[in-house]
């Protein structure tokens, strides 16, 4: 098993990026080639439930919320089994997320993620997304305040 310069295995870079790839191609699938089933994702999102099987409608909900999503990889090294992610999301907000309506604006966010990985699939995802950074870039904050 070698490593590249990066710390990681090719079929553990490969499982990584497919994991960001499901995103970018909108096809929730490309999850079993990454996730464990029992993959552990940590905090979990509004409503998604627990495992690799929740992680599929969420694919499918951001795909339907920003159909031009792309995460990019700005940084990626790891070590024994773990890998830290600097990546960058951006997409325009064309639906519907978490109830706030589209505003057809342009996003672009930081992400990180630490991974845990075993027999060349994710176990464990550790995750902060900036959705404060997403929210103040589409308008919605800070909240309008409602007229009584």
């Amino acid at each position: 098993m070698s490593m590249q310069q990066n710390g990681l295995t090719q079929a553990q870079q490969r499982a990584i990026e497919t994991l960001y790839r499901a995103f970018n191609e909108r096809n929730p699938d490309l999850l079993d080639q990454a996730l464990v089933p029992a993959w552990q994702d940590t905090p979990l999102g509004p409503g998604q439930q627990p495992g690799l099987a929740g992680m599929k409608p969420v694919v499918e909900m951001f795909g339907a919320a920003f159909p031009d999503v792309h995460i990019t990889i700005l940084d990626m090294f790891g070590r024994d089994g773990r890998a830290a992610v600097r990546a960058q999301i951006t997409g325009t907000h064309r639906g519907e997320f978490f109830g706030i309506p589209a505003s057809n604006k342009p996003i672009a966010i930081a992400i990180h993620e630490f991974h845990y990985l075993d027999a060349d699939r994710i176990t464990h995802t550790w995750h902060l997304e900036d959705w404060f950074g997403m929210l103040n870039q589409i308008g919605a904050w800070p909240p309008v305040p409602s007229i009584i």
